[in-house]
């Protein structure tokens, strides 16, 4: 694939003015894809300064670096002008410490997190290590908005790791700090059966708010609506209230007071229930999730609204 020499040209003043650059699918608070979030995780896992190049906001750019450094996916990583990787690369250069030497950081904090695994969830976790030959360890990931996954995965020397009764526990440098205090439980109950995990350091889950409170506070002017739904969506259903969206970024909505009341809104509650999650972590502290979305708006409060 050629490349254009504008399109060079303008990659290579972006490397550079800026010693560390990441094109990415989206932005650092909103990436777009989940690569480029776990690239942005572990880049804030640093506390290191980088540029971000939104990719999917400029075409010429999304294709011209897949030529440049003869890499074909995004995101990508760039330091003083050298191709690092993308997220996989990112991620094990965090865990070895090779970032932080790269960007000229101090060596990272590997103290493991003090966790509880309860004796219930001890035995599940050494059966199913069993069932998988014995030699795996519990791979504990921890996202910015503290989602947990656990999965078994081969032992990772860069991991941040301690042991729990025999049964090896690992983590990212960021998942590891977010674990503090964190304890696995299983759980045969209401709650369903399988492994449950409750982490002291986690935000309170976002407060959900039903179409028609979230209308009346709007027309009353207690509530901020911001509509996640891309204009396409959009016009083939809004609703009849004043409300902003993301379509020119999140800045101007970011920089919001933090006590301001916000209500997030989507076609069925998910996405926005993810983007209210994020102001959350932000700090505001008045966020909720109208619940059901727009489907659930056109059901309860008007029906004119159509349904998609």
């Amino acid at each position: 694939m050629s490349l254009d020499p504008a399109v060079r040209a303008r990659i290579d003043a972006l490397l550079q003015a800026n010693r560390a650059v990441l094109f990415m699918k989206g932005d650092p608070s909103a990436p777009q894809c989940g690569f480029s979030a776990k690239a942005v995780s572990a880049l804030e896992s640093l506390g290191a300064e980088f540029t971000h190049v939104n990719v999917l906001a400029d075409p010429e750019i999304r294709e011209g670096i897949k030529a440049y450094g003869d890499w074909p996916t995004i995101p990508q990583l760039y330091v003083d002008g050298d191709l690092v990787g993308g997220s996989d690369i990112i991620g094990q250069m965090v865990n070895s410490g090779e970032l932080h030497t790269a960007l000229g950081l101090p060596a990272p904090d590997r103290t493991p997190p003090s966790i509880t695994i309860t004796p219930a969830a001890l035995k599940m976790l050494r059966q199913a290590i069993d069932d998988a030959g014995g030699e795996v360890a519990l791979q504990v990931d921890i996202d910015r908005a503290f989602r947990t996954r656990l999965n078994l995965a081969p032992a990772d020397a860069d991991a941040v790791a301690l042991d729990v009764e025999g049964v090896r526990v690992q983590f990212d440098l960021a998942g590891a700090r977010r674990a503090e205090g964190m304890t696995i439980d299983f759980a045969d109950d209401m709650r369903g059966k399988g492994l449950v995990i409750d982490n002291p350091n986690a935000p309170r889950p976002v407060s959900r708010i039903s179409p028609a409170e979230a209308d009346a506070k709007i027309r009353a002017g207690e509530l901020l609506l911001v509509d996640v739904r891309p204009p396409e969506e959009r016009a083939i259903a809004s609703v009849p209230v004043p409300f902003r969206t993301f379509d020119d970024g999140r800045a101007a909505i970011e920089a919001l007071p933090k006590d301001t009341a916000i209500a997030f809104l989507c076609h069925g509650g998910t996405r926005s229930g993810h983007a209210a999650e994020e102001f959350q972590a932000l700090g505001f502290r008045n966020v909720h999730n109208v619940e059901g979305g727009i489907v659930a708006w056109s059901r309860t409060v008007d029906d004119s609204i159509p349904e998609y």
